[in-house]
């Protein structure tokens, strides 16, 4: 079975949904017999490259509110991030353009170590006091995830290494109907929606491994939090 799950750095509830899925197919019966890719999806792409802001600056601009509801909002994510065991800053993450980040990740895939990179990555944007829309912190993280860095460092100046593959995977993205991040796709025909509960991935995961046969793709699980192509992300109210 091959799950795919278009995601992007910049959504908190992408780095979320993951550890809730690896959650999942920790318990699932045939998870050695599963493939996870994954794929693309810009929460942002209209932002220049360089043009960063505060997470809390954009929340507030982008809701309308003051800069202590905007804390407040990734104070109530941070929470859910950290019931799931992971590191979470609330105040001093920027927020910016994705697209080189993605273009690093499909040399990753290439080399096989997609998600070493992407986990590090995660971690460093949401946890740790290292910025992902810093060049050298990219080439820093892909050398971390087992990558060479003189490789890494040539993708990274050459604005097309990899962008069609970044280009490939959104419209994929679109033609499965995804707006909004994460989106899991089980063999292309089970889609769920947002940071689910591990126990929705474990029920569509073995609905899925049941239903091979399928050919139509069905939506598993109700809604749930998850960032669209606005950039914004949903929080709970509780």
């Amino acid at each position: 079975m091959r799950v795919e799950i278009w995601s992007d750095i910049a959504c908190p509830w992408c780095y979320i949904g993951k550890a809730r899925f690896e959650k999942g197919l920790a318990e699932f019966a045939h998870r050695d017999e599963v493939e996870v890719v994954h794929r693309s999806f810009e929460l942002d792409p209209s932002r220049a490259k360089g043009d960063t802001a505060l997470v809390i600056d954009m929340l507030a601009e982008k809701y309308g509110r003051s800069r202590e509801e905007a804390a407040a909002m990734e104070a109530n994510v941070a929470a859910n991030a950290q019931s799931e065991g992971l590191g979470y800053r609330t105040e001093g993450r920027d927020h910016g353009n994705t697209f080189d980040i993605h273009r690093l990740l499909h040399l990753a895939k290439a080399r096989g170590r997609q998600d070493e990179l992407l986990t590090l990555a995660y971690r460093a944007n949401f946890a740790e006091e290292r910025s992902v829309f810093d060049a050298e912190v990219l080439v820093a993280l892909a050398e971390e995830a087992g990558l060479d860095a003189v490789e890494a460092r040539a993708v990274l100046a050459d604005p097309e290494a990899y962008a069609d593959d970044v280009r490939t995977d959104e419209r994929e993205a679109a033609e499965l109907g995804a707006n909004a991040v994460p989106f899991f796709v089980l063999d292309r025909r089970y889609g769920i929606s947002g940071g689910q509960p591990s126990e929705v991935f474990v029920q569509a995961l073995e609905q899925a491994w049941k239903d091979r046969p399928a050919t139509a793709l069905t939506t598993v699980g109700g809604d749930a939090a998850a960032c669209d192509t606005d950039g914004a992300c949903e929080v709970p109210q509780s």
